[in-house]
């Protein structure tokens, strides 16, 4: 994979000329929201899949992008996914699923990771959608719109939970 400073420019370079204007609408408006994540673990697999379920539920257009890392399995082929053959030696990725979910307008997009993954930074740099949102943290703070404060050591499930509780509060 590229080096995480090759990666942090490039993701310097994609916010600072990034023309995309971004706001929320009222969670009751929204229409389509794009998940975000690293496979790590079955349990997370798990709780993309209810959030899912729950947004669908709520009405909503759900399209989920996952990567894949070197090593993990992905223990099922719900979600459209990338790993690190679908990056070039630039950071440019060659995947179709991928240049398909950075052009999509969501209303929200959701990026459910607890430490930053340089390449999908750059996704959400690149992103068209109108409210990224995310954990704080340093890296997040120029990408999201609205960041979740988390307690050290709380689960995925717990971050999941609060983005769907603050995002259904925005009017």
């Amino acid at each position: 994979m590229l080096s995480k400073k090759i990666l942090s420019y490039k993701t310097k370079a994609l916010v600072k000329k990034s023309k995309i204007a971004r706001s929320s609408v009222s969670y009751e408006l929204a229409k389509s929201i794009g998940i975000v994540f690293t496979i790590d673990d079955l349990a997370k697999h798990e709780t993309i899949k209810q959030l899912v379920r729950q947004l669908e539920k709520d009405g909503k257009k759900v399209q989920v992008l996952a990567f894949l890392p070197k090593g993990k399995e992905n223990f099922e082929f719900l979600f459209d996914f990338f790993s690190d053959k679908d990056v070039t030696m630039w950071g440019n990725f060659t995947a179709d699923q991928v240049h398909t979910f950075i052009e999509k307008p969501f209303d929200y997009l959701f990026y459910l990771d607890q430490k930053s993954n340089p390449l999908i930074t750059n996704i959400l740099a690149m992103s068209k959608a109108k409210c990224r949102i995310g954990k704080f943290n340093e890296v997040n703070n120029q990408l999201c719109e609205l960041m979740i404060q988390t307690q050290n050591g709380s689960s995925i499930q717990q971050l999941a939970d609060e983005m769907y509780k603050y995002t259904k509060i925005l009017s």
